[in-house]
């Protein structure tokens, strides 16, 4: 049923109605996320610029037991923030102000529609450095970023979102306000709620301020660009760079499709005659960013390498950060629909999951590129098609369920950064279990008793 006009009267009175819409040329664009071949009208959509105000259509939605779906920038893979029929989109976009940047204390105080790249450029600016670098960091939210428990490129030596929240305020859905965590580096009193809450996708309650952790701006980097011409020598490479006691801060990987879809799309000078491109960064102290990258230009040679290039200035650097940030969307100029998966597998069975992707396409006659985070085991098959040809979209289907089994049996997991959403939920029993299973429906259930929260993300 469409949404009641009492419930859109209120919500009017409440917001204003300039911030409440319901034309359909209006709802058309939060219709959809950044998840391909999903898509669904929403009842309408609000925007909310103080927490006060999520209270309050939060316990509107509560006591009418209207559906309610958070929704920052919509950059997400996974179907996290796509609508249900005849919800309410609550969209935190403008609840954009950073509170606070505390150098004594190395955090920054945030609202939830600040992008990550506002963080980054804030911390900077004070001499400090916020690390989560996701590959959407110009447009996505730190709303999101918490919601999905966001990765990027510098996660293998610097970790994920979670490991930069110190704490939360969340309004729960029946509009209570709850204060999660505190500027204290130790503080181990009672259960980790924000943890709970990280990684939740929008679940179990609605995130309205962030406690960011900031750390010292590294002293020096080198950026480097090795190329093989088989990707078994370029995981073999990370494999001994790993096993060197080498932790890069980036540890990137383009195949022979991306490369090419890359340096067509962005021009920064990629070599075009390999099969595998590792992006590689260490920094640090001066010295032992001179002597990691000799080591890791070292070990690439000796794996085959073809050649090994050294970014000559931080322009030089940045360009080929900015080359493989645009991999999702060079891929996305080739066909009409690019629908890109997160596996991850332990690193020591890197080599054998690529094989196993390209195996997998090549039996289900499908095209792909794979890309991702080689440091971390996390990588992205990206599959090229039109979700208009449903013969396709139906190999696809299979082809992504033989990749999850084949990375839950590798001891890998379903999604490495881009949460379960609506894509991954059929996975997530399989890989979680039943206990595991059992522990979540019910903590959802207690935080959630009257499922309003992204009804059927995650699961059912």
């Amino acid at each position: 049923m469409p949404l009641a006009p009492e419930i859109l009267s209120e919500l009017r009175q409440r917001l204003g109605a300039d911030n409440v819409l319901t034309s359909q040329e209006d709802l058309i664009p939060y219709s959809f996320d950044g998840t391909a071949a999903l898509l669904q009208m929403p009842g309408c959509v609000v925007f909310v610029t103080t927490t006060e105000q999520v209270a309050d259509v939060l316990r509107l939605a509560n006591r009418t037991k209207t559906p309610l779906v958070t929704r920052g920038s919509g950059t997400g893979l996974s179907g996290g923030s796509l609508p249900v029929a005849d919800c309410i989109i609550l969209c935190t976009v403008r609840m954009g102000r950073i509170l606070e940047v505390d150098r004594a204390n190395l955090t920054m105080l945030v609202e939830p529609g600040v992008t990550t790249l506002a963080v980054a450029d804030a911390a900077t600016a004070v001499g400090l450095f916020y690390p989560p670098d996701p590959g959407s960091m110009k447009i996505s939210t730190i709303g999101g970023n918490v919601a999905e428990n966001s990765g990027g490129l510098r996660g293998l030596k610097y970790g994920i979102t979670r490991n930069y929240v110190m704490g939360l305020e969340v309004v729960l859905p029946d509009g209570e306000v709850l204060w999660t965590g505190n500027k204290c580096v130790k503080d181990v009193a009672g259960y980790s709620l924000r943890d709970l809450f990280i990684g939740s996708e929008g679940t179990l309650g609605v995130v309205t301020k962030v406690l960011l952790k900031l750390i010292p701006k590294p002293a020096a980097k080198k950026t480097m660009v090795a190329t093989f011409n088989a990707m078994d020598h370029a995981a073999q490479c990370v494999s001994d760079i790993i096993a060197a006691q080498i932790i890069p801060c980036t540890l990137e990987f383009l195949d022979r499709t991306t490369i090419h879809c890359v340096e067509d799309y962005a021009k920064v000078g990629l070599p075009l005659d390999c099969e595998a491109l590792l992006l590689m960064e260490t920094d640090g102290h001066p010295a032992a960013v001179e002597d990691e990258a000799a080591k890791m230009a070292e070990l690439a040679k000796k794996n085959g390498a073809m050649a090994v290039r050294v970014a000559k200035n931080e322009a030089e650097a940045n360009n080929l950060a900015t080359a493989r940030r645009s991999a999702f969307s060079a891929l996305a100029r080739l066909a009409p629909t690019t629908i890109l998966e997160d596996a991850t597998v332990p690193r020591s069975e890197l080599a054998k999951m690529i094989r196993f992707v390209a195996a997998v396409a090549k039996k289900h006659n499908l095209r792909i590129g794979t890309f991702g985070h080689m440091g971390d085991g996390n990588l992205h098959p990206t599959f090229l098609t039109d979700e208009r040809n449903t013969a396709e979209m139906a190999r696809i289907h299979e082809a992504f369920k033989e990749i999850f089994d084949e990375a839950i049996r590798l001891g890998g997991t379903i999604t490495g950064e881009h949460g379960v959403g609506v894509a991954k939920k059929d996975f997530l029993p399989k890989f979680a279990g039943d206990a595991q299973m059992r522990v979540m429906r019910a903590l959802r259930g207690v935080l959630d008793p009257n499922r309003i929260l992204n009804p059927g993300k995650m699961f059912d």
